[in-house]
């Protein structure tokens, strides 16, 4: 009987010498704890709907979100997701989640790494929960938020001190992370200017130009939507958010109309009621809504305008330019670095409809330059913006993390 025990132990021995070195194949937690999430399109739920699938196989990933309604990313079981009931409150065009500690709290202890989206609600309770557990923490900047709620905000007054207390606020909570991504060196600089000393790493956003293609035929294109192949077609896609300016966009319409009859303006989202209505008062003016596709509307579009007055990156732009579709844009955050005047796109300052008008004409009479301005539109983002290089370099600063290097 010692024998045969003796004999089971040297075959185990031999049986263990014959397999490769173990290692450990169970995929780390990464917690996403975000407060804008699909089916609310706007541009964090478009960075995640491109960043989750990439890294799924990856890591075991939970997002924590709000509860917009039913929707199927197509993730399967790889993903979990945990909803957050929304308020009835509405902030701007923003319902916040409501204040779900316990939660949050029981989903921060089972991650290894907490990649925080946002610091609303659920953005600002994780992080302050994973530094209370000692998890690292990686924030993604995706907006400057004192200038966004500042002026999504609806009258001076309340602009002025949500301004104020939100940059305070916004100080104080990007303090407590291990590490900041940022998608510019400009967003870099402004952070640092704020005494924000967290160590920060730049990561551009990407596009999928094999998905956000120009049409073969423009007015092939809309057609498909229902509309005379003779018009030219002014676009916006997004939020309909008071920080969009949408109104200096209509301005600017109302003027090109005068002289361009077959004129028509779409704009492809949902938001702020008030700004809808308006809008809609407005002959010549397209509301479809909120879509998850909107590679149709932009490949109609003869032109894309972005009278924004803050973004970073504005994923929305760099989707119209990869659909060779000339930008007019204003100067704000990344935009003004990767757009270049007369070479890849049109600059306008800030508010002024008149300016914007004017180039929207010059556009109308030369479709020459429409076309080169679209044609090097759709170069630069294919040569510098990669969602696989996104994703790549999301998860290099994720090992480093875990590594203990970051």
């Amino acid at each position: 009987m010692a024998k045969a025990f003796i004999r089971r132990r040297s075959e185990a021995k031999k049986e263990a010498a014959m397999k490769p070195e173990s290692t450990d194949t169970k995929k780390k937690s990464l917690l996403i704890p975000t407060d804008n999430f699909l089916p609310r399109w706007d541009g964090i739920a478009r960075f995640l709907s491109e960043i989750i699938p990439r890294l799924k196989d990856k890591y075991s990933i939970t997002v924590i979100a709000p509860d917009f309604g039913p929707y199927d990313a197509g993730w399967g079981e790889s993903v979990r997701i945990v909803k957050i009931p929304v308020l009835k409150l509405k902030v701007g065009d923003f319902n916040p989640a409501r204040i779900e500690y316990t939660i949050i709290k029981r989903e921060v202890k089972k991650a290894d790494i907490v990649f925080s989206q946002t610091i609303g609600t659920i953005g600002y309770l994780a992080i302050r929960a994973a530094k209370k557990s000692r998890k690292r923490i990686i924030s993604f900047i995706h907006s400057i938020e004192w200038e966004l709620v500042a002026k999504a905000a609806g009258f001076y007054l309340l602009r002025k001190y949500t301004y104020k207390i939100t940059k305070s606020l916004a100080r104080r909570i990007y303090s407590k992370p291990d590490l900041l991504i940022v998608p510019s060196d400009n967003i870099a600089e402004m952070l640092a200017w704020q005494k924000i000393k967290t160590r920060k790493k730049v990561i551009h956003l990407g596009v999928d130009t094999k998905k956000f293609m120009p049409a073969s035929d423009k007015a092939e294109a809309k057609k498909k939507l229902g509309l005379d192949p003779d018009i030219f077609l002014i676009g916006n896609h997004g939020r309909l958010g008071r920080e969009k300016d949408l109104f200096t966009l209509l301005r600017a319409f109302v003027a090109v109309k005068r002289n361009c009859p077959n004129a028509v303006l779409i704009v492809v989202g949902s938001g702020v009621e008030s700004i809808k209505r308006k809008l809609e008062s407005v002959k010549g003016v397209i509301l479809p809504g909120s879509t998850s596709n909107v590679v149709p509307y932009l490949q109609a579009m003869d032109v894309y305008c972005l009278p924004s007055l803050t973004e970073t990156t504005s994923l929305a732009t760099l989707e119209a330019m990869a659909c060779g579709v000339p930008v007019i844009a204003t100067p704000v955050g990344f935009v003004k670095d990767y757009l270049k005047h007369m070479a890849n796109g049109l600059l306008f300052k800030e508010k002024n409809s008149y300016d914007l008008a004017r180039q929207i004409e010059m556009l109308i009479r030369h479709p020459d330059l429409r076309k080169r301005i679209g044609n090097e539109a759709r170069r630069t983002v294919e040569r510098e913006f990669s969602w696989d290089k996104t994703a790549k370099d999301i998860e290099e600063a994720i090992e480093s993390m875990i590594a203990g290097s970051g």
